[in-house]
């Protein structure tokens, strides 16, 4: 891949007749406004690559991915559905298509031979302030480790993931009580600004590209059932940036009664010590607190395994809970 500093660049005069050849590469709802954002500017994409059609919900219907279905309502008509993008026909199909520009929004990881077919360059829109949080779920990460500021990132691909020259980014406050989903769905709409001008910059040729500093960087690996279990030794503020940076999905859980509970949001109740053992409950006022390490937690959206997610105050009209008892294994 050649560095933006590098390439050949374009101004705005020189698609005075013909506009950029873009390809959009994305899957889910996270992309779909950087999608829309960028025809509704006039830089609707050629084509689009995203995931294949699955069955999906309990009917098992087959349906497409949010990315096709906007694809569609724009009129885009090539659309590419790779079964795997290590597939040579795949690079085969992106080269035919003589991209100017490939938009990458939350799809997968890319070989050199797809993203280096694009003439003036491949970009990725990534959900943190790269170096941080590099890696398959940096929402998340960010809000577990209890940061207050996140951001997108749009950068140049190379080979090694997220580790590209940084094209800019934008910033993003992350409030004291909102869950991954509450940041995902802000994120988007940033990232969807961050994508037009990222697109404006390059076929203006007037961006200046910055190489990250590796050892800033910190991990965001994919997040897996092990991560989810709450273990309420630690401090309320941690437990608290666990549930929500779990929240909506995969969702952090713990056990009462023998069967799963998933705990969507909670606010830290005191943060100062207590005495009680850890995973204690106890009903206040319509509340479901909850004992830590340090402080108590107030869970306030649960759901117990084979029922609905309800606030915490319809749960407890529901499930019979005695002061004292436990959560936990």
């Amino acid at each position: 891949m050649v560095s933006s500093l590098d390439q050949d660049s374009l101004t705005s005069a020189e698609f005075a007749t013909d506009a950029p050849r873009i390809v959009f590469m994305g899957t889910p709802d996270f992309a779909v406004p950087s999608l829309n954002a960028l025809a509704a500017v006039g830089l609707k994409p050629i084509a689009v690559a995203t995931g294949s059609d699955k069955k999906r919900g309990r009917g098992q219907k087959v349906s497409s991915t949010p990315v096709k279905l906007a694809a569609d309502a724009l009129g885009i008509d090539t659309i590419l559905q790779p079964e795997s993008v290590k597939d040579p026909s795949f690079a085969q199909n992106v080269r035919q298509l003589n991209p100017d520009i490939i938009v990458v929004v939350a799809f997968r990881i890319l070989p050199p031979e797809v993203f280096e077919a694009a003439r003036l360059g491949t970009f990725n829109l990534h959900g943190s302030l790269l170096p941080r949080y590099r890696g398959a779920a940096p929402i998340n990460h960010a809000i577990m480790q209890g940061d207050t500021e996140t951001g997108v990132t749009t950068f140049f691909l190379k080979q090694l993931v997220d580790t590209g020259n940084v094209i800019l980014k934008r910033r993003l406050s992350i409030g004291p009580n909102e869950t991954a989903g509450d940041v995902h769905d802000r994120m988007m709409i940033l990232g969807a600004d961050a994508v037009v001008e990222t697109v404006q910059r390059i076929i203006r040729g007037d961006l200046t590209t910055t190489p990250q500093d590796d050892t800033q960087a910190t991990p965001a690996p994919k997040i897996f059932r092990k991560d989810c279990e709450l273990d309420f030794s630690g401090s309320a503020s941690e437990v608290h940036n666990q549930i929500r940076g779990l929240s909506p999905w995969p969702g952090a859980f713990t056990f009462l009664n023998g069967k799963q509970l998933k705990v969507f949001r909670s606010e830290v109740h005191d943060s100062s010590s207590t005495t009680a053992e850890p995973g204690r409950l106890t009903k206040e006022d319509g509340a479901l607190l909850v004992s830590c390490g340090t402080g108590c937690l107030r869970l306030t959206e649960v759901q117990i395994e084979g029922k609905r997610r309800v606030t915490a105050t319809d749960f407890l009209n529901g499930v019979l809970i005695e002061d004292g008892q436990m959560v936990g294994r």
